[in-house]
């Protein structure tokens, strides 16, 4: 594991970034175009996060700046269109018309700043029967059709991570759409809105899939195809000791190492016998019961079979070839993920800790030429209210709260946020 190294640079340095508060994936892609170099400004409201944790430790929030701006404030609402005024970059993630209603929506950005790229990440997008309710990442991917792909048939599917729809399906889709804008906006001197929908990006994730559909070469049901856990060489295994090892041998070459490592004998007629994969799971099973998940580990190390162990959240980072990698780097005593993608050029790195709320207040009403956020009632939160506070969060009653702004009753549910 590597020490994140100071000062990074980044693809995106001299971009200009205004976030507006909230949770999930809207941080998660403003943190991403803090980890490419960008200038990230995050602003947060009285009372602090809405996370639940320690603001120390919310790494979204690094590689970021934090001002605090109370945009119920007859005020508020100019002190953040002074900021959109000099940046190249807004992201919300409130519920469709709320930032309209709180003065700091597309008219009024655009009015200021005619180049602004205005992104907003929701869960269900801007129209649409749904566009109004609450969700989260479960129930977006359910619609999509890809939570129905999770899980053995006999059982509900699985409940997974908010991976594939939060971030896959909603961050990483908002971040390409506004670096797409961002280029346009450059060259023709003309912002735009950026639509992001964690619904829209998770559906064409399963591009692939649904052409697969089309061919034939994809069942619609669950744990029947080649990538669901139906194959017996692509799915998961128990070990002796309760670890697991994962296997992805598809090509005939890395099922052949793999069978033969795992002493199975002459099985090679049943990789393309779908009516022998009952049987061939099976005896895999037994197999991989038979030892631990560090002899199977030793065992198919360094060959082409495929398998790998599956491994925790605080065992990879101390995985040999991650490790190598920097895949996972230190910063201020929480290891944490490097910034990803990586550049020849123009190298990323965490630059800076989690932003702490209104922290930065000075520094940015500096650098960012915008005094006014230095007044009393914009300065930065009081302490007693930077450890999560609910009060003050519903910016737009008593029209809709944001998406992923509505106070939880207790900090065990803060993750649980409708977007």
């Amino acid at each position: 594991m590597t020490t994140a190294r100071t000062p990074g640079h980044g693809p995106l340095t001299g971009v200009r970034v205004v976030e507006l508060a909230g949770i999930g994936p809207g941080p998660f892609a403003a943190m991403l175009l803090g980890d490419l170099g960008a200038d990230v400004v995050r602003v947060d409201r009285p009372g602090g996060p809405a996370l639940g944790i320690d603001p120390a430790h919310d790494v979204t929030n690094r590689n970021k700046r934090s001002v605090v701006v109370d945009l119920k404030a007859p005020d508020g609402p100019a002190r953040v269109l002074d900021l959109a005024a000099r940046a190249d970059v807004l992201i919300e993630g409130y519920r469709p018309g709320v930032a309209e209603r709180l003065g700091v929506g597309p008219e009024e950005c655009h009015a200021r700043n005619p180049r602004l790229v205005y992104g907003r990440m929701t869960g269900w997008g801007q129209d649409g029967p749904l566009a109004d309710r609450a969700g989260h990442d479960i129930a977006y991917i359910a619609l999509t059709g890809t939570l129905g792909m999770i899980g053995d048939p006999g059982t509900p599917p699985p409940v997974p991570a908010n991976l594939l729809g939060d971030y896959a399906g909603g961050s990483l889709y908002l971040v390409v759409g506004v670096l797409a804008a961002l280029h346009h906006a450059r060259a023709t001197g003309t912002g735009q809105v950026v639509d992001a929908a964690i619904v829209d990006g998770t559906a064409h994730l399963s591009a692939m899939i649904h052409g697969m559909l089309s061919a034939g070469g994809w069942q619609d049901r669950r744990a029947a195809n080649l990538l669901d856990g139906g194959c017996p060489y692509y799915g998961t295994y128990e070990t002796a000791d309760g670890g697991h090892m994962a296997v992805g041998a598809l090509e005939p070459q890395f099922y052949d190492t793999f069978v033969d490592l795992l002493g199975l004998g002459d099985v090679g007629g049943a990789r393309a016998d779908w009516t022998r994969w009952g049987e061939l799971r099976e005896a895999v099973a037994a197999r991989f019961k038979a030892r631990t998940r560090a002899e199977w580990t030793a065992v198919f190390e360094g060959t082409d079979a495929c398998v790998a162990p599956v491994l925790s959240l605080r065992e990879a980072p101390h995985h040999p070839h991650l490790a190598a990698r920097g895949t996972f780097t230190d910063h201020g005593g929480i290891t944490q993920p490097a910034p990803a993608p990586r550049f020849s050029a123009t190298p990323t790195t965490v630059r800076g800790g989690p932003a702490l709320p209104g922290a930065d207040t000075a520094a940015v009403a500096h650098d960012w030429d915008v005094p006014h956020l230095l007044d009393r009632t914009g300065g930065s939160a009081p302490e007693r209210d930077r450890a999560g506070s609910a009060s003050g969060r519903d910016l737009a009653a008593p029209a809709p709260a944001p998406e992923r702004d509505r106070p939880r009753p207790t900090p065990e549910t803060a993750l649980s946020d409708p977007h």
